[in-house]
């Protein structure tokens, strides 16, 4: 058997093997995300081991404990700085969004969340670190170096689904969140609506219990 056969079967075999991998992976390699209280500021550290790694990710601002009159609070900003301690990209949402740099430098990066206000934010983030091998970290062999890359692009492509399916169902939650705060807003408007309807009623009677009282004193006099 020659060496390419010998090389196409194990490239087959170890490709069973990560799709395998990649397949059970999803449910615990992370991207369903982290979810904290923000305060005033509250930072992640994100490890990436290659230069030029594609990091991608996104945030949901899931639920704010503000008043049930409030408004709106004002937006969440996300900073991400590099090793050197440079900013790498900064985005302010007051509901989520996502994000996507090329690391050019292996190190820890930084994803710090600023809440301008006093008012705690529930956020949920996700952050996935994608690598495609290069030439040099694969064995020499032109059908393994090829084999490698598939797979790592059909890895990327999975985590990439999988991070935008989470990213769609923390919106999901948020818009849940969005419309029962709605719905218990209305509720109270409308509970002081009608309150208010009675008390005017009430004063409009006594008003005018009062005008015909008054006429008819005069009228007795």
């Amino acid at each position: 058997m020659g060496r390419t056969a010998v090389a196409a079967r194990f490239g087959i075999w170890r490709a069973s093997i990560v799709l395998a991998y990649v397949a059970l992976g999803q449910r615990w390699n992370g991207v369903d995300g982290l979810t904290m209280t923000v305060v005033d500021v509250e930072c992640v550290s994100q490890w990436v081991e290659y230069d030029h790694d594609l990091v991608t990710g996104n945030f949901v601002v899931v639920e704010k404990d503000t008043d049930w009159y409030a408004d709106e609070v004002e937006d969440v900003e996300l900073v991400v700085t590099g090793p050197a301690g440079g900013t790498i990209t900064t985005m302010k949402s007051n509901g989520g969004d996502k994000f996507t740099f090329r690391a050019h430098k292996r190190g820890h990066y930084r994803f710090c969340f600023h809440n301008p206000t006093s008012v705690p934010e529930q956020i949920s983030f996700s952050i996935h670190v994608g690598h495609i091998p290069q030439a040099a970290e694969v064995a020499k062999d032109e059908h393994l170096y090829n084999v490698e890359v598939k797979i790592a692009q059909l890895r990327e492509a999975l985590e990439s689904i999988s991070l935008e399916q989470a990213y769609l169902k923390r919106r999901d939650i948020r818009h849940k969140k969005t419309n029962e705060s709605t719905q218990r807003r209305l509720l109270w408007y409308t509970v002081l609506e009608y309150l208010a309807l009675i008390g005017v009623s009430l004063v409009q009677v006594y008003l005018i219990q009062r005008l015909f009282s008054k006429r008819i004193g005069y009228n007795k006099v």
